[in-house]
């Protein structure tokens, strides 16, 4: 009976996305979620439909979710009959109606703005073939910024809900069996098996069962279950659904935190659908089985991604830990059974649950089955979401799908003049947010997974990478997550609270040229210590990059307090900023223009001078300095800064 809904409703998907597939259908998707929109796709859009208006061209104009390749945003994919479906990048208003025409009405597709086709043809080359695309095993991903978010029929017409019929067919026992077998673990970090989970959740007598959707992502740099909710809410919501028949709940939260405004506007719409067409609410699919969902906003709190203070604040309480035993499976929200599970888990689940286990678990390895979902972030040349196997190794993902390290350029003011390229090389790859590790260069061959990343001094996390350059220092990128960490402390255990405040201040004396060597035992003791008593896994995670940054790069803290000195040129306090006099252009302005505290001045000989009680050491001065001449330089430590440079001040009124 279940399946007759379904059918039903796969009438209407195909109504939907009949625009899409036919040879003889043009259309235009704009990729509009947050980082599409923030980029200008919602102009991009207006000026698509505008164009097509005034110059009568039937074309059918979708907003559409994001594919990930966030650094090419605005993106957009348009076909016309004739042609394969063709996706350009940095797009523009100006572009969109200049496509129109050129495109719809004189038949040239401007392939100099396109990336490339969607699919391999004989016409143009395909974006399958480069490795930002075509190393991707997109699972996951498959519909994000090909479908419409809000239209329920195109989810359906791709697939959707098939998971959620098949499971009501089968009962929950074998729909526990079947993501036991698949070998699904928690995607949000801890790693722990899905299928063992809910079958603990299902084996505990109660009057009533929850099953909770934890979409409160807080890690800096991370934006996958952002996206994934943005832009294919449905197979959230179809997973949790899955999840709440095998454990027996009839009841289902979605904690997302309220910096998420449009994930949220598009997962309420997108139960507001299911239930208007017999998905959700009483008798699912036209069958025994009645579930409700409920969309909860949190503040914020980093701490409420851990499932203990995320129920506490469902509740209506402080969003604070509390020990374990009892787990939540076993006693959760309002003291019931509850399965808290990721959003990137339960978006596997419905793929699972449509596919089989056997497909999902042939891929990734032994222990690690699936796929990886992971945010690339910082110094990295394509950042964005990729989805990759497990086991994929880390110089793959970095190096050859994220592009490697980008050059530093330096624009010329001058006319006619080539900009300056500055190499950057790869220094380290912080994986798992704040409560993950930094490894160096010697372990880009690390293969992605649960164990490997652990064995390696790091973890998988909810799926963050930020990539260091050599312009990045160990102790200023621990410092910076620690400070992340201990703002965010609940404060409810001592190491927590206050271990993390020790350990800030020993890094901050690092950072100042200050503290010893047993300032560096103690660090590394204190570090362990908060690790080991910290309740839950915001303290217990918390000294991560302290402790792989010391096991990785122990020789840069001890130049930091023994030759006063920061190797990668970021600590403030270690590095100066001066002018090369045999450099300077007398003509040149560009520097003291580009200073926001007037710390540069013209000497009497037209040469130009730093003021160092008034240098802010902001970067504006070497960036705006042409790459002709070069002439603006770091140096640390302050010592090495030549004696002429300490002192200089300009001069007034005849006196210096």
């Amino acid at each position: 009976m279940s399946n007759k809904v379904l059918e039903e409703l796969k009438i209407k998907g195909d109504e939907a996305c009949g625009c899409f597939r036919r040879e003889t259908a043009s259309y235009i998707k704009v990729g509009a979620a947050t980082c599409g929109r923030s980029a200008g796709a919602l102009e991009v859009l207006d000026a698509f439909r505008e164009a097509a208006r005034e110059n009568s061209v039937k074309v059918t104009i979708s907003e559409v979710g994001c594919m990930g390749h966030c650094y090419a945003e605005p993106m957009v994919e348009v076909r016309k009959p004739g042609w394969p479906p063709i996706l350009y990048g940095y797009f523009t208003p100006g572009k969109a109606k200049a496509l129109i025409k050129r495109f719809f009405l004189d038949d040239d597709p401007g392939l100099e703005w396109a990336m490339g086709a969607m699919e391999r043809n004989d016409l143009i080359p395909s974006v399958l073939d480069t490795p930002r695309f075509g190393k991707e095993y997109r699972a996951v991903l498959k519909r994000c910024g090909r479908i419409d978010p809000e239209n329920m029929y195109q989810y359906i017409a791709n697939g959707g809900y098939e998971g959620l019929a098949k499971s009501l067919e089968m009962g929950p026992d074998e729909v526990i069996s079947v993501i036991d077998k698949s070998g699904l673990r928690g995607l949000g970090g801890a790693g722990f098996p899905t299928g063992k989970k809910w079958k603990i959740c299902k084996m505990q007598k109660a009057d009533a069962h929850y099953v909770v959707c934890n979409a409160d992502e807080g890690d800096p740099g991370a934006f996958m279950d952002r996206t994934l909710l943005e832009s294919d809410p449905h197979s959230i919501l179809e997973g949790l659904m899955i999840a709440g028949f095998a454990i027996g709940a009839k009841k289902g939260l979605f904690y997302v935190r309220n910096e998420y405004p449009l994930a949220v506007e598009r997962i309420e719409k997108a139960i507001e659908n299911a239930r208007n067409n017999k998905i959700l609410g009483d008798g699912v699919l036209g069958s025994d089985f009645s579930f409700e969902v409920e969309v909860i906003q949190g503040a914020g709190a980093f701490v409420c991604g851990e499932e203990t203070a995320l129920i506490a604040s469902l509740e209506g309480n402080r969003g604070m830990p509390r020990p374990r035993p009892p787990f939540p499976a076993q006693a959760g929200v309002f003291g019931k059974p509850t399965v808290v599970n990721n959003v990137k888990t339960l978006a596997n689940v419905s793929y699972i649950m449509r596919g089989g286990a056997e497909r999902f678990a042939s891929v990734g390895t032994g222990s690690s089955k699936g796929t990886a979902l992971f945010a690339l972030a910082g110094k990295i040349r394509n950042p964005g979401l990729v989805e990759i196997p497990m086991g994929t190794s880390l110089r793959e993902i970095v190096m050859e799908i994220g592009g490697g390290v980008p050059p530093v350029v330096k624009a010329s003011e001058l006319a006619g003049s080539v900009p300056k390229r500055v190499e950057k090389k790869f220094k380290g790859v912080q994986i798992g947010g704040p409560s993950g590790g930094c490894l160096n260069e010697d372990l880009l061959d690390t293969p992605v997974d649960f164990d490997s990343l652990q064995s390696s001094g790091a973890m998988m996390g909810s799926g963050g990478m930020v990539i260091l350059d050599e312009d990045n220092c160990a102790v200023a990128t621990a410092k910076f997550f620690l400070q992340f960490t201990q703002k965010e402390s609940c404060g409810k255990c001592t190491f927590c609270r206050i271990g993390t405040k020790h350990m800030l201040d020993i890094l901050e004396k690092f950072a100042k040229g200050q503290g010893s060597e047993q300032d560096l035992e103690n660090l590394e003791s204190l570090a362990r210590d908060v690790s080991m008593g910290s309740l839950c896994n915001l303290g217990k995670t918390a000294p991560n990059p302290i402790l792989s940054t010391l096991r990785y790069c122990k020789d840069e803290y001890r130049a930091h307090f023994e030759e006063k000195r920061c190797p990668s040129m970021e600590c403030q306090d270690l590095i100066a900023y001066y002018i090369d006099p045999k450099l300077c252009q007398k003509t040149c302005d560009a520097c003291v223009g580009s200073c926001p505290t007037e710390a540069i001045f013209t000497r009497p000989d037209g040469i130009k001078a730093i003021e160092q009680e008034k240098c802010v050491k902001c970067d504006s001065c070497i960036q705006a300095c042409p790459p002709q001449y070069d002439a603006i330089y770091k140096v640390s430590p302050i010592d090495d800064l030549p004696e002429e440079a300490k002192n200089a001040a300009p001069v007034q009124d005849g006196k210096t």
